[in-house]
This record gives C-alpha cells, structure tokens and sequence, in this order.
C-alpha cells in the first residue's frame, strides 16, 4: 500500500517513519495528483491553516504557510472524491475540519495553551473518548496523550463527529466523519515516547490500514 503524506519533505521524517513502521510504502509528496493516486492520504502536523480558509481574519495565527494550505485542501477533497482513506494529524485534523466548512480557535487562553503546549516538546495530558467510536475499540475510555499546538476545532464541518476531548478545556482531540473513512487526532501517534502516554500510535495506524483494505475507491494500483 501507498501511502500519500502531503507536506515539505524535511518536516516529515516521523510521519514516513511511522508509515513504514506498518511496512507500508510512504509518499511524501506537493503534488496533489501523486497523492491522489495512493491508497491512503495522511495530512500531517504544521504551522497554522490561512483563516481567510474558514472565514476570518488572523486572530492569533502564526507560521502560515499558505501554499501548502491550498496544497493540502486540494488533496483532501481529492481524497474525498475518490473515497481514498484519510487520517489527519495535528495541523492535519484541522485541515479535514476547515476543509469540510469547519472552523478554529485561532489562539487558545493561556491556560489552555499552557495545558496543550505549542513551543518546544509535547505536552501529556488526559483525555476521555467517546464510547462506542473506532478510537474506543482501539484505546478504551480515557488515554493520556501527547499534544503540541495552540488551536483547536470551533464549529465542527460537515459530517463530522467530536470522540475525544480534554476534560480540563473540552479540546477537541479527535474527529471522525459520519459516513466517509476520514479520522483525525489532534496528538501525535507519529512521536509518541517514553512512558508519559498510555497508548501508542501503532493501533491507530492498523485501523487506518483496515479502511484501506475496506475501501474501494483506489484510482491506481
């Protein structure tokens, strides 16, 4: 299986690292086409979306790259046509919520941001999940996770659904969509380490392999 991860080659070695980690194929890419014609898509971890992309000014956002912003809307609603499996990271979650008409926190409070961390390091923190979702199955009812950045989902995009919080702030941690094989997790499955988290990135991963082997909707071999 090929594996499309949509962002600039030098901030991408955990996200290849971990694809690999499942001996699959990875393909880091800017070209929306290459990644259209992979099995899956991952969008990774980044600076901060363009809020001209879910209709705002810039209220706190910083390290925009607005290239790859158009770079990797384009490939997810590519990913969506061709019903191609979708896992979002980080950055990567915020883009399927933007990209299906949701829209951001641009800057957390103070407390908030201590609590989620965006400077240098993860921060670990407890977090609760929705029963009765895949992240359930996969992690149980509570996990600690790592996370590393300053926004957050506002209003939740088309189809999608919350199944992970912070229960300190109500941090949405984890999205999935009602009916397309779209997940995405605000902590980082790709960097996890050390004994700080209870859970790991691996089951994460397998369950987006098995929505590649569900799925149908591969346009190259």
């Amino acid at each position: 299986m090929k594996i499309a991860i949509v962002g600039r080659t030098a901030d991408l070695e955990n996200y290849v690292k971990y694809v690999e980690s499942a001996s699959l194929e990875p393909v880091p890419t800017l070209s929306t086409g290459e990644a259209a014609c992979c099995d899956g898509l991952i969008l990774p971890g980044g600076g901060d979306i363009t809020p001209a992309f879910f209709g705002e000014k810039n209220n706190g956002s910083r390290n925009i790259d607005t290239e790859l912003d158009i770079l990797q809307l384009q490939a997810f609603e590519l990913a969506l046509r061709k019903s191609v499996p979708v896992l979002g990271i980080c950055k990567g979650m915020q883009i399927i919520n933007v990209g299906l008409g949701g829209t951001l926190v641009q800057d957390m409070t103070p407390a908030s941001c201590a609590l989620h961390r965006y400077d240098n390091g993860d921060k670990y923190h407890a977090s609760v999940i929705e029963k009765n979702t895949c992240l359930h199955t996969l992690y149980g009812e509570s996990a600690i996770i790592n996370s590393a950045h300053h926004q957050s989902v506002k209003r939740l995009g088309d189809g999608l659904l919350a199944i992970q919080w912070c229960p300190e702030d109500q941090c949405v941690e984890a999205l999935v969509h009602e009916t397309l094989p779209v997940i995405g997790v605000q902590w980082h499955p790709e960097r996890i380490r050390g004994t700080k988290a209870t859970l790991s990135g691996g089951p994460l991963l397998s369950y987006f392999v098995s929505l590649i082997s569900a799925s149908t909707g591969r346009c190259c071999s």
